[in-house]
This record gives structure tokens, sequence and C-alpha cells, in this order.
């Protein structure tokens, strides 16, 4: 019946994110105590960090020479072509940068995450180490966590810098002077931005480390299974960092 479908639906739904949160509050938790197994969280962080520093950095080359090209089209006719360093810059900054390289680190990384995760599951690496006694929240999830923190903020930072230089050549082609350009950045932000401009990343990263890591210890089939777990994770993390974006932009526009 369609009725009993659909609460069988709601009912796993709230079982999966009951476990989603319990994973998170577990991990969270565990980042602030030792062990730190400071060895695996710099190898997370240059695997998901320096890693994704090439398609972060064509991502925003391209996304701020498209973002420039346009706003050069359109301000053209009204004579306000020397706003659009500060219009590619308030675009990438609050919403643009953080949210295109959190899909691309979602796509790369968490793919990686649920993949690397799942096959240990899967060739029951996970098990010898409970049965060794290992913390395995604390050594595969906590590690990859505080990684993805870092590395996330930093990445929107890359991104943002070189759309903006992407957006510089663009208006450079079309006779916009140097001073003019940059001299708009200050004039379409403000503190606020830059402060936003931090905080989604790093709840993005959030996101995407807590979700690949979920799913992939969840996983189960075999091989299958992990090809499975891993579409799903990339799916998710991306929904969910486009619904999680439309809220944090709303939060922060009340409190402006």
């Amino acid at each position: 019946m369609p009725v009993r479908f659909i609460e069988n639906r709601i009912l796993l739904f709230l079982a999966e994110l009951q476990k989603f949160a319990a994973l998170a509050v577990k991990a969270l938790r565990r980042i602030f105590s030792p062990p730190f197994y400071g060895r695996e969280f710099f190898r997370q962080l240059d695997k998901i960090g320096v890693g994704s520093l090439f398609i972060v950095c064509l991502t925003g080359l391209f996304t701020g020479m498209v973002m420039a090209l346009q706003a050069l089209i359109q301000l053209r006719p009204f004579g306000a072509t020397s706003y659009v360093g500060g219009m590619v810059a308030v675009t990438m900054i609050k919403e643009l940068g953080p949210v295109l390289s959190s899909l691309m680190v979602a796509g790369r990384v968490g793919s990686a995450i649920t993949a690397e995760l799942g096959t240990m599951v899967v060739t029951e690496q996970i098990d010898a180490m409970r049965v060794e006694g290992t913390d395995v929240v604390k050594r595969l999830v906590a590690s990859r966590l505080k990684a993805m923190l870092v590395a996330m903020p930093l990445l929107a930072i890359v991104t943002d810098t070189v759309a903006i230089s992407g957006g510089y050549i663009i208006a450079s082609g079309y006779h916009i002077s140097p001073l003019m350009y940059w001299k708009s950045l200050p004039q379409f932000m403000r503190f606020q931005d830059l402060i936003e401009a931090v905080a989604k990343p790093t709840f993005f990263g959030f996101l995407i480390a807590m979700i690949a890591c979920h799913v992939g210890l969840g996983v189960s089939g075999g091989s299958e299974g992990v090809g499975t777990a891993v579409k799903r994770t990339v799916v998710l993390a991306s929904v969910f960092i486009l619904i999680s974006d439309f809220f944090i932009t709303k939060i922060f526009i009340v409190f402006r």
C-alpha cells in the first residue's frame, strides 16, 4: 500500500539519520582526545588538500573567466564595466567558490573515502581492527574529518583567488585597467562576506567527510556494494551541499 510504503521509507530515513548523527558526534568528540594519529592526519590532508588543488584551480579559473565575460556583456550598455571585478569577487567568495570547490571535492575525495572504507569493510579489515582493540572511529573517521575541516576552507580560498585572477585576465582583454578592476573589490565586499566564505566550506567539508565515512562503513554486498556506496556518497554529498548552502546563506542574511 502507498501509505505503508511511505511510512517505511520515513522510518528507514530516520534510522539512517540517527546512525549518521551518532557517528558524527563520536567523530567530533574524538578529534580533541589522544591519540591523534598525526601521520594518518597528514596523509589524509595531503590526499584531500594537495591532491585536489589542480581540479579546484581549474574550476575556479574558468568559472571566474565566464563570470567576468558575462558581467562585461551585461554592464557595458550601462557604462559600468568598472564594477566587473567586484561582481566576480562577491559572487565567487560568497557562493560559487565554496559550493563549486566542495562539489569537486565531494566527487573526488568523498568517493575515494567511501571506496577505501568500504573495501576495508568487505575484506574484514575493520573487524580485525576492532578485535585488536583499535578505535575505528578515532583512527579512520576522526582523522579524515579533521583533515577535511582544515583542507576545505583553504581549497575554497584558492578557488576564489584563482577565479578573481581569471576574471582579471578577461577584463584586461576588454581594456579594463588593473586599478579599476582591483579597486572595485572592496566596494562590493564586507567583512561578514569573508566569514561566510570560510564558514560555508568548513560545514560542507564536515558533510562530505561524514557522509563518505558513514556510507563507507555501512557497505555490504561485496565489490558491487562498494560501487553502489560510492555513487550514493557523491549524490548525497552534492545534494546536501546545495540544500545546506541555501540555509546557511539565509542565516547570514538574517544576521547581516
